[in-house]
């Protein structure tokens, strides 16, 4: 099975910018502040914000990309962007392939990368992956899921499994460290027009290649109907014994729990404490304390924002409100209507190069 999908070529080319040497896994009393990653519509790039408390963010390179997706992406823009510290202290970045106005500002003559009848809306192929020691010089690789040559995890009605060929969409990649010090991505797809779940695949340790034949890790639940609603973006932490995670069904985030990385998950009753519809949930430990921020997208409002919720016990969450609002302790500087955001915990001396760096730009 390895060795089949090894042959598949799963990487359409890898761009070295930087070195990828080792470096040693720091504790959480050696971190000092917080990098965030996001996106915006503006502009289709990977954009950075930097806090030292958890609470007020500063964007980088004065909300610029950071990298344009343009010059990293098959389709010209990248959405999605997750941000991962792997087991070998390395930072990992994933992010869709994907240009939703590529009509509109000149970089396709359709609507759509493929026909949209056929493969839904915002269908796209394949992933944008970094890897950088210090966030500043990174490793490429881009990943087309259509090279695969195993069949896709999900069966069709008639019970047969689809070629990777027929792949709707591969969006929200995210990652999370295996018990044994591996790296576990995964993301949302379907196959053609229909209904989206979460599979996951391991990946190598240079985060370049999958290892393994993509695997159903959380499908939708059915509903009165007996279809299977969409199930997206899904964000895993390990918090004692168990696994939780995150997860947006239907446009409403949802919480599951598992006693194993793999599953199976359990969905538990969650309430964010809002109705509106919102996707991206990511689940962020503040330093130094038992506290967690579960942080959301609000796309549907405008302009768009982050909604945060507060936990100390992954089980009751506390409102917080969105970014700027009038009682919500996170504050930002100087950006907005940012998009699907991450966050990963840096220590100071990291945190302060890759300040240096782009303050010098």
């Amino acid at each position: 099975m390895k060795a089949k999908l090894l042959c598949a070529a799963l990487a359409a080319f890898a761009l070295a910018t930087g070195a990828s040497a080792k470096s040693s896994l720091p504790k959480e009393k050696d971190m000092a502040g917080y990098v965030m990653v996001y996106h915006k519509d503006a502009d289709h790039g990977l954009h950075m914000a930097y806090s030292y408390d958890g609470y007020t963010w500063t964007a980088l390179n004065g909300d610029k990309p950071v990298m344009a997706g343009d010059t990293i992406a098959e389709q010209k823009g990248i959405r999605d962007p997750y941000i991962f510290r792997a087991p070998d202290g390395a930072f990992c970045v994933a992010m869709t392939d994907l240009h939703v106005f590529g009509k509109r500002d000149g970089i396709r003559d359709t609507e759509w990368e493929r026909d949209g009848r056929k493969y839904g809306w915002g269908n796209n192929r394949g992933l944008v992956l970094a890897r950088s020691t210090d966030m500043i010089h990174w490793t490429r690789t881009n990943l087309d899921f259509t090279k695969l040559s195993c069949p896709m995890p999900v069966a069709d009605r008639d019970g047969n499994k689809p070629s990777w060929q027929e792949v709707g969409c591969v969006w929200a990649p995210e990652m999370t460290a295996t018990e044994d010090g591996r790296i576990m991505m995964h993301f949302t797809t379907r196959t053609g027009s229909g209904y989206n779940y979460i599979a996951y695949v391991m990946m190598s340790p240079d985060f370049s290649r999958m290892e393994t034949e993509p695997k159903l890790l959380v499908d939708g639940s059915q509903n009165d109907e007996g279809k299977r609603m969409d199930i997206i973006d899904s964000d895993i932490t390990k918090v004692g014994d168990t696994f939780h995670l995150f997860c947006v069904e239907a446009g409403h985030p949802r919480h599951a729990t598992a006693p194993a990385l793999e599953g199976p998950y359990t969905f538990v009753p969650f309430d964010d404490g809002v109705p509106e519809s919102h996707e991206a949930p990511m689940l962020w430990k503040l330093i130094g304390q038992k506290k967690w921020i579960l942080m959301t997208d609000r796309y549907s409002m405008n302009p768009h924002n982050f909604y945060f919720v507060e936990t100390t016990d992954l089980n009751t969450f506390k409102p917080l409100g969105y970014f700027d609002g009038k009682d919500c302790p996170l504050k930002r500087t100087n950006f907005s209507e940012q998009k699907h955001g991450a966050v990963v915990q840096v220590t100071k001396k990291e945190l302060q190069k890759l300040i240096k760096h782009w303050e010098g730009k």
